[in-house]
């Protein structure tokens, strides 16, 4: 009879630990995201973008990874050409991600905590949709607006990623700090973390940030010539030359644009700073009967995030430094190498180069916000050590076991991004006279031709999807 009251009372304790994790299924607790995409990135890898849509994990609209869920659905359809379903999907995830961010400033001036987070893991938190994956989105939804021949729909949407990006910058002063403050407060902790933690360097490369995005820019750039707005182009094909300063198509477009518009201070400076190959050709197509084709090419899928398990000292509330074992997330550190696309045109050979390698990205994010998330592992510890010596109070060694046990099972890290993105994406650019030309190109390892027709002072768009042998192409005439 006393067992059975015993085991009452640790029951009575432990409810409030699971009601506490209602706003989030069990399985979201329990087995980490990388793991759940693992059946829908396989079927991804093979090109069989239907199979994948349909193992995507249904949750429900509470569900703390919901918009998550909507990204990875939204940016398979676009795989599959289902621009309609696509564009639905992102701009259902568009309104929640300004819900979000309204709801979050709600909180945040009142102080509002995640129970369930202390309680159990970050999965538990509802996933904020980082600004890389937020410029990703509206770069696909203006895809989908050229699908449907909507060039202002199209540009409504680059304009939306670029403010995504100015808005980033501006918040990054204060991520910073905060990072600062968080590293500061937990001294003996983040000395051991930089000790233990997997290195990403070699996966973060070069990149200054986890969130600009040449991408975006260019493709932003590409529109507003294609709307003939210039000046507009011509900044954000600067903003994204500043990322990628050695894209050799990069400095063409700049050259080129700032021959046209006239900008003399610009182009004494390029004269300068670009090589002579780029400024020794005719600064402005539209003299000799020419149009222009780009090319962009998505190469593979992004890395998933990995759990990481470490040991950390950490202070009890009477000042004891205990050793805990912590789950964190990270990704592996290295980056997949590409052969980039070669195009072959009346004898001459043309390489397609780098513009975003979106897995440095999701690294750098990830490394930026480690001392967050270290920061709210290290309270939850604490909080979790506070309710195992109530059980062990209550019902002994018995509430002692199942407190470990529940530790146990629920320390799993955050693993969650939008794992069905491209790893990396190049773009190709070259000049054309108008007419209809079939194009050889070379791309995993296979020969093919593409058919395009090119409009004088006009952009034919060619994008081009390489997922293992796969490779999905579509063209717009812009």
């Amino acid at each position: 009879m006393h067992k059975i009251f015993r085991k009452t009372r640790i029951l009575l304790l432990v409810i409030p630990l699971l009601s506490g994790c209602s706003a989030s299924s069990f399985t979201n607790l329990f087995s980490n995201y990388s793991q759940q995409m693992y059946g829908v990135k396989q079927a991804q890898q093979q090109g069989d973008f239907q199979q994948a849509i349909s193992l995507i994990p249904i949750r429900s609209s509470t569900d703390g990874s919901y918009s998550l869920g909507l990204l990875e659905k939204a940016r398979l359809e676009y795989l599959a050409n289902n621009n309609k379903q696509s564009r639905q999907d992102f701009e259902q995830t568009y309104k929640l991600i300004q819900q979000s961010q309204q709801r979050a400033k709600i909180e945040l001036s009142l102080g509002v905590e995640n129970v369930a987070a202390v309680m159990s893991n970050d999965n538990a938190i509802r996933y904020d949709i980082p600004r890389y994956e937020q410029s990703m989105l509206h770069s696909y939804q203006a895809l989908n607006y050229l699908s449907q021949q909507d060039l202002s729909g199209a540009l409504v949407e680059v304009r939306r990623a670029n403010l995504v990006q100015e808005s980033a910058l501006k918040a990054n002063a204060n991520n910073i700090d905060a990072s600062q403050k968080s590293i500061i407060a937990q001294g003996a902790s983040m000395d051991s973390l930089s000790q233990q933690y997997p290195s990403m360097n070699r996966a973060i490369g070069k990149v200054k940030n986890g969130f600009q995005n040449a991408y975006t820019f260019y493709l932003s750039a590409l529109l507003y010539e294609a709307a003939d707005q210039k000046n507009d182009a011509y900044i954000d094909y600067k903003k994204a030359l500043e990322i990628y300063p050695d894209n050799r198509y990069l400095q063409q477009d700049i050259w080129r644009l700032a021959n046209t518009l006239h900008m003399t201070n610009d182009i004494s400076l390029y004269r300068k700073s670009l090589s002579q190959e780029v400024t020794k050709k005719s600064a402005d197509a539209s003299n000799n009967n020419q149009g222009q084709v780009v090319f962009i090419i998505e190469n593979g899928i992004v890395g998933a995030k990995q759990e990481a398990s470490l040991s950390l000292p950490i202070y009890t509330s009477h000042g004891d430094m205990r050793f805990y074992s912590v789950a964190l997330p990270s990704y592996q550190n290295q980056l997949t190498v590409y052969s980039p696309l070669t195009l072959t045109y009346q004898g001459k050979s043309y390489q397609a180069e780098e513009i975003v390698r979106l897995q440095s990205l999701a690294a750098k994010k990830l490394q930026d916000q480690l001392p967050i998330i270290v920061t709210r592992q290290i309270t939850r510890i604490v909080a979790k050590e506070e309710i195992r010596k109530k059980l062990v109070k209550k019902g002994g060694d018995v509430g002692n076991i199942f407190a470990n046990l529940y530790n146990i099972v629920t320390e799993k890290a955050d693993t969650r991004s939008w794992s069905t993105l491209p790893d990396s994406i190049h773009i190709l650019r070259l000049n054309l006279s108008a007419g209809i030309h079939t194009l050889n190109i070379h791309i995993n390892g296979v020969n093919q031709q593409i058919e395009v027709a090119i409009n004088q002072n006009k952009q034919t768009l060619v994008t081009l999807n390489t997922i293992g042998t796969y490779v999905g192409q579509n063209i717009f005439n812009l």
